[in-house]
């Protein structure tokens, strides 16, 4: 199973980016049934947990990110999403896709002030 992260970039406070990861080497059933979830690791920092979605759609955020980020599936296209608004410096971080114990490569996300 592979995971290729894009979407990352430099963006400006308040500006917006659509991070997508696209997994490879996964059937399509089993996609649906894993769960989903984006991580972000801050220089310096641990990795946290960003937002998480289930087979049933349901979701959890941290609560940094409550109500500017979405994340979203695509099953058919084995595919997930974040959505980011209303974005941040301190939102700066590389972000990883999860499925199941799979990571992906990451994609780096820098929020200018």
């Amino acid at each position: 199973v592979q995971l290729q992260a894009s979407g990352g970039g430099l963006v400006q406070a308040g500006g917006s980016l659509r991070l997508s990861c696209a997994a490879s080497g996964m059937i399509t059933s089993t996609f649906w049934g894993v769960d989903k979830a984006w991580y972000r690791q801050a220089p310096g920092k641990q990795r946290e947990l960003v937002a998480r979605i289930n087979s049933d759609g349901n979701t959890i955020y941290a609560d940094s990110v409550k109500g500017r980020f979405a994340i979203s599936r695509d099953n058919s296209r084995k595919k997930v999403y974040l959505q980011m608004n209303d974005l941040k410096p301190e939102d700066t971080a590389v972000y990883y896709c999860l499925l199941t114990d799979y990571w992906g490569q990451g994609t780096e996300v820098t929020v200018s002030s």
